[in-house]
């Protein structure tokens, strides 16, 4: 047992009740195979935190067992020669055909499994009150265009058409399900996976930006700087009809006792029925010395993509199994849309990374293009001129290369 027991420190960001209460169950399952955990925990949910403690320890030559990263971030640090490779674990488990081949990539680097993903979270959701709709007298909207005619129609009804957060963040969530619903998987790939700048100044981004622009007088005046959860509760308790936010709302209707397709729907966002764009919680194992340590990375990496802390993590967070095998008899009709929907467009090749949680492209793109959003919605950038910040954002790739 002295061979195999090591010490596992993983930096995460992990600290709300029902995320804490499921990792118990990761360490429960570590420690009784002879490893010792050691928490690292950094509050702030997004991550940002964390990113800076962690370029600390691993330039300082004490880089954690793992820690929490997502998206293009993954191959930036494998591609510095920081991680280790945990491709053994993940031949155990068959992890090529259990995950989509897009997530399988995102998780490799030269072929080797670097990372491994823990759950899914669907971007592109529109949560709607069900008793707004009925007062207003009108149908789910099924297209942007559509949406406008509801939303009018909700306006004299006395209800808040759409509920928003006045966050960066928020505004990035609302336009990249406008852009995937207007332009389809293929051309939001070509905008924020590919960076082409030809599809970032066509008539098809400009439309998007358009529509983007409209959404904002729907929105109440108390939009600035609210938190997500506080719109959603406005949803929650019908004072607005729907709000354009990931699968964590849930969480927030599920607490207030809600049960989906009575009380709330939980669709996607128009247009983009046929599409899934995700968001995806993952650990990178870094370089150790020590064989236990590496043997330690081993079994984490199987934990994590083991069925059953799959199971019982996501049934905590509100998200799904990343598994395409996952068990969901015990996970409600919402996750179990997103699951069947995940599946049926990894197949149609229509899942797709979103932009706004960090998942499709590097920092650097990520912070110019959402600083451009933001800028366009809130101080009245024109649309021309934010297409052009846009593609000056997408070429910062090419300098950090």
């Amino acid at each position: 047992m002295a061979a195999q027991a090591a010490d596992i420190e993983v930096l995460h960001w992990w600290t709300s009740g029902g995320e804490a209460k499921a990792l118990g169950e990761l360490i429960k399952k570590l420690e009784s195979g002879g490893h010792r955990w050691r928490d690292f925990p950094v509050l702030g949910g997004g991550g940002d935190n964390a990113a800076i403690l962690l370029k600390t320890r691993v330039v300082s030559g004490y880089p954690p067992t793992a820690a929490q990263i997502k998206g293009p971030e993954i191959q930036q640090w494998a591609k510095e020669n920081y991680l280790a490779t945990v491709t053994e674990a993940a031949k155990a488990q068959d992890w090529d055909s259990s995950l989509p081949k897009v997530v399988a990539a995102a998780m490799k680097y030269q072929g080797r499994y670097v990372a491994a993903p823990v759950n899914v979270h669907r971007v592109n959701w529109m949560w709607i009150n069900t008793a707004a709709l009925k007062k207003a007298g009108v149908e789910p909207p099924t297209s942007w265009d559509d949406l406008f005619k509801v939303a009018d129609a909700l306006q004299k009804a006395g209800i808040i058409p759409i509920a928003h957060g006045g966050q960066p963040w928020q505004d990035f969530t609302v336009f990249e399900s406008i852009v995937l619903g207007q332009g389809g998987a293929g051309f939001y790939n070509k905008v924020f996976v590919e960076l082409d700048a030809a599809s970032i100044q066509s008539p098809t981004m400009a439309k998007a930006l358009e529509t983007f622009r409209k959404t904002r007088q729907y929105m109440d005046k108390g939009t600035p700087n609210r938190e997500w959860n506080a719109a959603t509760a406005m949803v929650i308790k019908g004072q607005a009809a729907i709000q354009f936010m990931g699968d964590w709302a849930k969480g927030e209707f599920s607490r207030a006792g809600k049960v989906p397709g009575q009380d709330y729907l939980c669709l996607p966002a128009p247009g983009t029925e046929k599409s899934y764009s995700y968001n995806i919680d993952s650990f990178a194992f870094f370089r150790q010395r020590q064989d236990d340590a590496k043997k330690a990375q081993a079994d984490l990496a199987a934990a994590l993509m083991s069925p059953e802390f799959q199971e019982t993590f996501n049934l905590a967070k509100g998200s799904i199994p990343v598994r395409t095998n996952a068990n969901m008899s015990k996970f409600d009709a919402c996750a179990q849309r997103s699951a069947s929907d995940f599946k049926s467009t990894a197949e149609a090749g229509t899942l797709v990374p979103s932009i706004a949680h960090h998942m499709a492209a590097p920092e650097v793109v990520f912070s110019g293009m959402q600083n451009a959003v933001s800028a366009f919605f809130n101080e009245g950038a024109s649309i021309s001129e934010t297409q052009a910040r846009l593609v000056a954002a997408a070429k910062a790739a090419e300098v950090r290369e």
